[in-house]
């Protein structure tokens, strides 16, 4: 067996040091550390878990002067795993891959960590192991705290149907962008009753579905809102001043905290994802006020002749 080839299937330890600089560097590991954890892009891996193994090597620059048996001048072990933990509660991945990257940036955010070798298997998938292996360093690192510190607090608003098809929804609209904060607008299913089917999955994503065409009715309406689903999309507008629609369907399915309120509590439901951004409040065009939500709701009633 070549070097290379034995390389590949070692544990990171072994490949952190056959690939070492010329600067010596300590290291630290993680060995075989299991979590259960829903994970996958697969509708048979949705509302199940399955064991994922980690394994995990982190060169730290070596300490200058005597370490005194002190924690605070050592990257804890605590670190690696609490990577691990915010990474698999921030949000539902589909590949390992994804999680494999945020765990690599997270840890290297770490002062001491120059390095990181990231190992994750799937042990229930098949007869074997199924994962992915990367290699990060500091300076392919993206600055997260950075990034997340240019991210502007969105204004949420809720629009009813009745909202949706006023006369008066560019005046609307034009009020909110002038509050000077980037705009997410939210919307329930239209009038038109979706399918009924004794599946409760089934109906989830029906009736989420059904709030996603109604996204687009209100897309058609005026040409400054744009539909769109993922985060990476939210924070794009965000930054660039581009007015939103929420299409639930990804980031509520994909959530690790799965919200209570159902699609059909379409105001409620919002509510939960105005949360996520941790809103100080989001407006309610011209519907009722659910009996509990997330955050703070506020609601703008709309005359009969504005409709």
């Amino acid at each position: 067996m070549t070097t290379e080839t034995r390389l590949a299937f070692a544990h990171p330890s072994e490949r952190a040091a056959a690939t070492a600089g010329p600067e010596p560097l300590d290291r630290i590991s993680l060995r075989d550390h299991i979590v259960e954890v829903e994970i996958g892009a697969f509708q048979a891996e949705r509302g199940v878990t399955q064991r994922i193994c980690f394994n995990i090597v982190v060169e730290v620059q070596p300490l200058t002067g005597p370490v005194d048996d002190d924690v605070d001048r050592i990257l804890s072990y605590d670190r690696v795993t609490e990577a691990i933990a915010h990474e698999l509660s921030d949000e539902r991945l589909n590949l390992l891959e994804t999680l494999a990257e945020r765990v690599a940036d997270r840890i290297l955010l770490e002062r001491q960590a120059m390095r990181v070798f990231v190992r994750i298997e799937k042990l229930d998938r098949g007869p074997g192991a199924l994962g992915v292996e990367i290699v990060r360093a500091r300076d392919d690192a993206p600055d997260t705290r950075s990034q997340a510190a240019e991210v502007p607090h969105p204004e949420l608003a809720y629009l009813c149907n009745a909202a949706i098809m006023s006369p008066h929804l560019t005046g609307w609209l034009d009020q909110l962008e002038q509050l000077g904060r980037p705009l997410i607008l939210c919307v329930g299913a239209s009038d038109t009753p979706a399918p009924q089917v004794a599946h409760k999955m089934a109906q989830r994503r029906i009736d989420l579905l059904a709030i996603e065409q109604n996204a687009w009715v209100l897309a058609s309406k005026d040409n400054r809102c744009v539909v769109v689903s993922t985060r990476t999309e939210l924070d794009w507008a965000m930054k660039n001043g581009q007015t939103s629609v929420w299409a639930p369907s990804k980031i509520v399915l994909d959530s690790v905290d799965t919200p209570s309120a159902q699609p059909r509590d379409a105001v409620a439901l919002a509510a939960w994802f105005a949360a996520t951004f941790d809103a100080t409040e989001m407006l309610v065009f011209g519907t009722d006020l659910p009996k509990q939500a997330s955050v703070p709701l506020r609601m703008v009633a709309i005359d009969q002749d504005q409709i």
